[in-house]
């Protein structure tokens, strides 16, 4: 679910990436940077080698499985594919961002047999366990700019044990449109073939909007639109949410809820798969282990290196409630008349023809987590709306189609 491109189509792609790419570029040695509106700036981004390839996913019809009530599946979908990857390399830094329905991420050529081999096999997962079709693709880098596009990434440091990666140039656009085409195409792999999904959970209850609303906010350039313009009227935007309480931070500051039994615990089975050859056997397993969690978090009794308090405040700093890929994406708590000033001001940028832009209104937001470690602080956590978030803020969009 990639936006449209910043970059001016008249501008030509960034050079120099071959040359990045023989230098031995990486994105872990990129320098994040902390201030969020710095995203806005074209310096705190870098080229990616032309060998270097997208990987993308999306799951196909995702508007009707959340009208149906599966808008916890639709995210796990696109987590899975991104914990998938993450574990086949070892928790070595990827560079992704999770799209509600999919995610993106963008890896070196050495990778790409394994990454091709996590999709494939979550892929048939996601059919088998979650009654969806996810597709996915790995989209060359250098077709991007053959095709007059560009990619460029950074990193935000949302905390300081967690950064995410943030693109521009069109490049993730451009992979979206040619999955969606079945260009570049991952297959599923045979059936019965699962990816290590370990740490994957959705443990955590619907947060309830503590300021009233919960808005999921998509907001991409248009075409041919003058690059400080986009920049100013993004810039008004951020001003609008940053000056609610907390920056418009989605969760509490004592973290998400947790309940018993938790509502996305069948989704957990499945995700762990049958113990001992018994699917019974692994959902009285899970109901087990959340809720002596439940009691662990309650009590906020210390078990060796592990805190609850502690691991809470890192799934509130390290939540990716908002970031940027070819444009601004956002889950954020505000009240209704900061929500009406946000439409108004991306009305206005619409009708100057620098923005198009989609917004969805609900009264909770939902967490996904991967935390393959309980006690390293790098645990990260996707943040959607409750009600449909960014899917139905793309629908939206989309429906613009300019």
């Amino acid at each position: 679910m990639a936006m449209a491109q910043l970059h001016r189509p008249d501008e030509p792609p960034a050079a120099g990436t071959d040359a990045a790419s023989r230098a031995g570029f990486a994105y872990e040695r990129l320098a994040p940077f902390t201030r969020f509106t710095d995203v806005l700036e074209t310096s705190v981004f870098a080229p990616v080698p032309d060998d270097w390839w997208i990987g993308h996913c999306d799951v196909i019809d995702s508007t009707g499985a959340i009208a149906a009530g599966r808008y916890r599946e639709v995210n796990m979908a696109g987590a899975a594919a991104i914990a998938a990857v993450r574990n086949a390399l070892h928790g070595r830094a990827l560079a992704f961002v999770f799209g509600g329905d999919g995610a993106s991420l963008v890896l070196p050529p050495s990778d790409r047999a394994t990454v091709e081999a996590a999709l494939a096999a979550t892929v048939t997962f996601v059919r088998e366990e979650l009654g969806l079709t996810l597709r996915a693709a790995l989209v060359p880098v250098r077709a991007v700019r053959a095709a007059g596009h560009d990619l460029r990434v950074a990193r935000y440091a949302a905390s300081e044990a967690v950064a995410y990666a943030m693109f521009e140039g069109g490049g993730l656009a451009f992979a979206d449109a040619r999955t969606k085409a079945g260009a570049y195409a991952v297959h599923a792999a045979p059936a019965g073939t699962r990816p290590d999904l370990t740490g994957l959970s959705c443990r955590f209850e619907p947060v309830p909007a503590a300021t009233g609303l919960i808005v999921s906010v998509l907001a991409v350039p248009l075409t041919g639109a003058e690059r400080t313009a986009v920049r100013d009227a993004l810039a008004d935007v951020l001003g609008l949410i940053e000056a609610m309480p907390r920056m418009g931070r989605p969760l509490p500051a004592a973290g998400p809820p947790l309940g018993w039994p938790p509502s996305g615990w069948q989704i957990e089975a499945r995700l762990r798969g049958p113990l001992l050859g018994s699917r019974a056997l692994r959902r009285l397993q899970v109901l087990i282990r959340a809720g002596l969690s439940l009691a662990i978090f309650r009590s906020r009794l210390t078990l060796g290196r592990f805190s609850p308090g502690r691991y809470l405040r890192e799934v509130v700093a390290n939540t990716d409630f908002r970031k940027f890929d070819d444009g601004l994406r956002m889950t954020v708590a505000c009240d209704a008349p900061t929500a009406d000033a946000v439409e108004a001001r991306l009305r206005a940028a619409r009708a100057s023809g620098v923005l198009r832009y989609g917004v969805h209104r609900q009264n909770a937001a939902i967490v996904t987590c991967i935390t393959p470690s309980a006690v390293a602080a790098d645990h990260v956590h996707f943040v959607d709306g409750a009600g449909g978030g960014y899917a139905l803020a793309a629908r939206q969009l989309k429906a613009d189609g300019a």
